[in-house]
């Protein structure tokens, strides 16, 4: 039977209708787990930590209990296969870390809340929900093998990883230890299909050292990880709580609970969001700043780093530290400080503020770096460790792009071109790889559900029916195809 014919087509929809419940179940299995990196109690085995490691077991018992051969890689990461005729493979690759939880959820964000036909809690969208239906596309052909004795003409194997949302260092590990895949894709973006993805780069500044005796701002936190808009920011600070005054997204109150003391403890909130895609968001980090300098909570020292934040923390373009860079691949560049930390020495204090930049072409990681650094000196800042990766492309009119395509535009009855987006993903660690749904960026949606990394993450439970029926008939038509 060709698997351009409609009945397979529906024998594809039949099955995810036939095993669905089961695909709900396996997704709240794996976001029980609070798989967020833990280097600090990394072990042998566990290089990214307890959570990590114990959402890498579950997944691979998830595919071990679908039929599939299960291989454990140090940790770092795993994979699970059905044997084609040729040792070449196809092959997806999802990921079973999760960003940290976050505040602000109205549902356990460590279970799988079931409301209106979505599906809510960490991981869900990304990227635990759709590494469970890589696993069931796979199981759909362990059925089929068993009634086509030639078996798949390429090896068909499902890559999962764990440490995605931080270093990529999982994916950088498999690489070291095995071949390349003839053609791979995520399901760990947009559909219809994502060709390109934007540099990154990743550097921190860090202010000028202050004495503790000295210092105004005893403590200065925000934010949970680099890659995302702070929705939380907060401030210690030598003043009489009298003297402050709330407003919008601030709040006061005594460190300790006296109305007499005099350390105030300023809390900022705003809206966080994806580091990728910063519109819509309001950086918590850049009110409790302007609050600072506005009140006058600051000393020479700190208020130097302050301006920096200023600058930094201006726009999203990049405009005011001179980086902005647009070209005809990509769109603009976007700049987002991500997080800030208090450092504590035997008598003194500094600052560290993380920056995510997500790039196009048009631009380098050294010119970034390089004005970047500028800023920085100019206001008695440094510049401390930095992280560059170049923008990713594959051509939209290759035979593997234009399967997926084709495959997706029968099924949805949409005709939408592929794209290229500012967030990172496994993709650009391949030769020939993209990004491939499982979301959709124009899908309406209710306001009670959120986006990936943000509070009650969600998805609906048809965009993922649809995505599994379209993962399986796309993986049969790329085995046809000469790799």
């Amino acid at each position: 039977m060709s698997y351009e014919d409609r009945d397979f087509v529906e024998q594809a929809r039949a099955y995810v209708d036939e095993v669905w419940e089961d695909v709900v179940r396996d997704i709240d299995f794996l976001v029980q787990v609070q798989s967020v990196e833990d280097k600090p109690h990394a072990s042998v085995g566990k290089p990214f930590g307890p959570g990590p490691r114990e959402a890498l077991d579950r997944a691979l018992q998830i595919a071990g209990r679908l039929g599939l051969e299960c291989h454990d890689c140090d940790g770092y990461v795993g994979y699970a296969e059905l044997k084609g005729r040729s040792d070449a493979y196809l092959a997806t690759i999802a990921h079973s870390d999760i960003v940290p939880l976050g505040d602000g959820w109205t549902v356990d964000p460590l279970r799988v809340t079931r409301r209106d036909g979505y599906l809510l809690g960490r991981g869900v969208l990304d990227d635990k929900g759709p590494l469970v239906l890589s696993l069931y596309a796979a199981h759909f052909f362990v059925r089929r093998a068993r009634e086509v004795a030639e078996g798949l003409p390429y090896t068909l194997r499902c890559i999962v990883g764990t440490n995605e949302e931080t270093g990529m260092e999982d994916v950088e590990h498999y690489l070291r230890s095995f071949p390349e895949p003839a053609f791979c894709f995520t399901p760990d973006a947009m559909f219809p299909l994502i060709c390109g993805e934007k540099g990154r780069f990743f550097v921190e500044a860090i202010s000028p050292e202050v004495r503790g005796d000295d210092a105004r701002i005893v403590e200065l936190e925000g934010g949970t990880v680099a890659n995302a808009v702070p929705g939380s920011a907060y401030a210690v600070v030598r003043a009489s709580l009298t003297s402050l005054v709330p407003r919008e997204g601030i709040e006061i109150e005594s460190l300790d609970g006296d109305a007499k003391s005099e350390l105030a403890r300023i809390q900022a909130t705003g809206r966080g969001g994806h580091a990728s895609m910063p519109e819509g968001t309001i950086n918590a980090i850049s009110l409790l700043v302007d609050y600072l300098v506005e009140n006058d909570l600051c000393n020479d020292e700190e208020r130097a780093f302050l301006a920096f934040e200023q600058t930094l923390l201006a726009d999203t373009s990049g405009e005011a530290l001179g980086i902005a860079a647009e070209d005809d691949v990509f769109d603009p560049l976007t700049c987002v400080g991500g997080t800030v930390r208090t450092i504590r020495g035997e008598d003194s204090i500094r600052f560290v503020q993380t920056m995510d930049v997500r790039y196009p072409k048009s631009i380098s990681g050294e010119e970034i770096l390089a004005r970047v650094t500028q800023v920085a000196k100019r206001n008695g800042c440094s510049v401390g460790d930095s992280d560059n990766m170049v923008p990713f492309y594959m051509d939209p009119e290759s035979a593997e792009v234009q399967t997926l395509l084709d495959t997706y535009s029968q099924m949805t009855g949409r005709n939408d071109c592929a794209f290229t987006i500012g967030g990172g993903t496994y993709a650009r660690h391949f030769a020939r790889a993209v990004a491939f749904g499982p979301d959709r960026m124009d899908e309406d949606k209710p306001s009670w559900v959120g986006i990936e990394h943000g509070p009650d993450e969600g998805v609906s439970e048809q965009s993922l029916k649809e995505a599994l029926a379209i993962y399986i008939v796309s993986l049969a038509r790329l085995m046809q195809l000469s790799l």
